[in-house]
């Protein structure tokens, strides 16, 4: 059973990779998804704001208003909670390299386009094999058109793409108004993968102390859908690999990712959920899956649910949802 496959040039064991989470954060645990079957781990992110929180362009983004309303001081970290800094993380990408032989993928998490980027070049230097930029950035501001939120996006991952020669991923929200134009355009700037999709959280109102508190609720398989929906109209259309992160947690989670067209199923919440063993529980559930329907290779079974042969995927999708409406009965 070949299992292997390729993301951004680089050759994988098999499409299980380990996403971001505090698991990334230590060594020991980087071995033990090595072990597991991992075929790869991308590191927790490097936040921009660890490197730089006092930039004239991040104040720009980040501290509008805090002065007017006092309850809004609650949705800015102190950066005392991060354990890992700069020198932290670029050690940490060092050891973990000499440490496993899969690769290891750095992140950063930003959403200006200001000196920061320069940290890139670090990564490449303290051995990280590929970089996953993640834009995490909501537009709040009513006089901030859609073009401009989309060339932010696009400035970054040019950026980030031209300061290093090691490949970049970037992690991408669905909320875009044309998603499909928004692949397009960084597939032009030769972005190497574009990572399905980014989970905005919502935080909660304490009512007793008035103040806003950090609110995670890990995934679940249901929200595979949205990134399934996604990666099956992209395929063949797009130069860039794609991975599928948000819903993994089965190891038929993991064939439907590579059917509709990624090359990578990413986990993190089935891992919290789980332990770090429950990659391998995946892993041969995927080979028990294959051997079942009679599939030679990851490779034989990529993008074959996808909607590459749809001559007009719009219409396609119309009908599906029609169908989906009249399929409920009272």
């Amino acid at each position: 059973m070949d299992l292997t496959t390729t993301y951004m040039g680089l050759k994988l064991q098999n499409p299980l990779v380990a996403s971001p989470s505090p698991l990334c954060e230590k060594v020991d645990n980087i071995k033990k998804m090595e072990d597991a079957g991992a075929a790869a781990v991308v590191l927790h992110s490097l936040f921009e704001e660890q490197i730089n929180f006092e930039s004239n362009e991040l104040d720009r983004f980040l501290m509008r208003g805090t002065d007017s309303y006092a309850e809004s001081l609650s949705y800015f970290p102190n950066l005392e909670y991060f354990k890992v800094g700069p020198d932290e993380y670029l050690n940490l990408i060092s050891n973990a390299k000499s440490s496993v032989k899969i690769p290891i993928i750095a992140s950063l998490n930003g959403v200006s386009s200001g000196g920061w980027t320069i940290y890139a070049e670090e990564f490449e230097k303290a051995g990280a094999d590929a970089i996953e930029l993640n834009i995490y950035y909501i537009a709040t501001d009513m006089g901030m058109v859609s073009q401009q939120v989309e060339q932010m996006y696009i400035d970054v991952a040019r950026n980030v793409k031209n300061s290093v020669k090691i490949p970049v991923a970037i992690k991408l929200s669905p909320y875009f108004s044309s998603m499909a134009n928004m692949a397009k355009q960084f597939d032009q700037i030769g972005v190497n993968a574009l990572v399905m999709f980014n989970r905005f959280y919502q935080p909660d109102f304490d009512l007793d102390e008035m103040g806003v508190v950090p609110n995670l609720v890990l995934s679940n398989s249901d929200e595979l859908r949205l990134r399934l929906r996604w990666v099956a109209i992209l395929y063949g259309h797009i130069n860039a690999d794609m991975a599928i992160t948000g819903g993994v947690h089965t190891p038929e989670d993991a064939v439907k990712a590579v059917m509709a067209g990624a090359k990578v199923a990413m986990m993190t919440s089935a891992l919290l959920k789980n332990g770090i063993g429950h990659i391998t529980k995946v892993k041969d559930g995927l080979v028990e899956w294959m051997e079942k329907h009679d599939y030679d290779s990851v490779a034989e079974m990529q993008g074959t649910m996808s909607q590459k042969s749809v001559i007009e995927p719009a219409a396609f999708e119309r009908a599906n949802y029609m169908k989906v409406l009249k399929s409920f009965s009272l």
